[in-house]
């Protein structure tokens, strides 16, 4: 019987990359899926990508109406939800300090730190409720040691929503829900053609794919109910964590 049956899962950014691959890892273990991100259309090519076993949502995660929204419509035609994947993310080209703009810093901020709070918000009290849940948020190495290469307002998004998992999972280690801060290294997406320089062919034959942090999350998530793994850092065999 697959480890996931009948469990709930909601996954944001998943229009593509990562969260796309997540959700096909999920309902391959049984899980019925829910897949939100901004763009309509590449939520539709990711449903058809997955056999269109998969409830649609479009929905900005830094408006906090349009998650509860998403999360009402999905208790209503699902049930509430047992996995939260975070996974909705951005950044810009524009990364240094002197390059910023107010505009940019807010834009950063609301999605990738207030967008994960707004999820975990709406599915709390269902999990709550059950005594039973995992939340799991797609972090960043960023997210452990900032630098250049992320920017200032991604590391400071990733830093803050790191300590959103770690605080939330101290305060709720006994009521049954867990929560993950996963940190990959670089991953072979589309938000690589966010870099300031371009990355080469090369270079991403070498780096992380979407389908290896989905195989983390698929084991954080299928860990039986006494165990809790609060940070995983995921990294290239080639790159260096120090």
């Amino acid at each position: 019987m697959p480890k996931l049956q009948n469990k709930i899962a909601l996954v944001t950014g998943a229009g593509s990359g990562i969260g796309q691959a997540i959700a096909r890892s999920l309902m391959q273990e049984g899980a019925r899926v829910a897949i939100t991100g901004r763009t309509l259309d590449k939520l539709e090519q990711t449903a058809r990508n997955l056999g269109g076993k998969v409830l649609i949502h479009a929905a900005d995660v830094s408006e906090p109406e349009q998650v509860t929204a998403m999360v009402r419509r999905i208790e209503k035609e699902l049930g509430s939800v047992d996995i939260l994947v975070n996974n909705a993310g951005l950044n810009v080209k524009e990364r240094t300090f002197r390059e910023l703009t107010v505009e940019t810093w807010q834009k950063m901020i609301r999605t990738n730190l207030d967008g994960a709070f707004y999820c975990i918000h709406a599915v709390f009290p269902g999990m709550l409720k059950k005594k039973d849940g995992v939340i799991i948020n797609i972090n960043s190495i960023s997210g452990k040691r900032a630098g250049p290469l992320g920017g200032v307002a991604y590391a400071a998004s990733k830093f803050g929503m790191s300590a959103l998992g770690i605080s939330l999972a101290a305060e709720e280690k006994d009521s049954g829900i867990r929560i993950c801060n996963i940190y990959p290294g670089e991953v072979d997406t589309p938000l690589l053609d966010m870099r300031p320089n371009p990355v080469s062919v090369e270079a991403k034959q070498k780096i992380l794919k979407p389908e290896d942090i989905a195989a983390a999350v698929l084991f954080v998530a299928t860990l039986p109910a006494h165990v809790s793994i609060p940070e995983l850092v995921i990294k290239p065999t080639t790159a260096t964590y120090i």
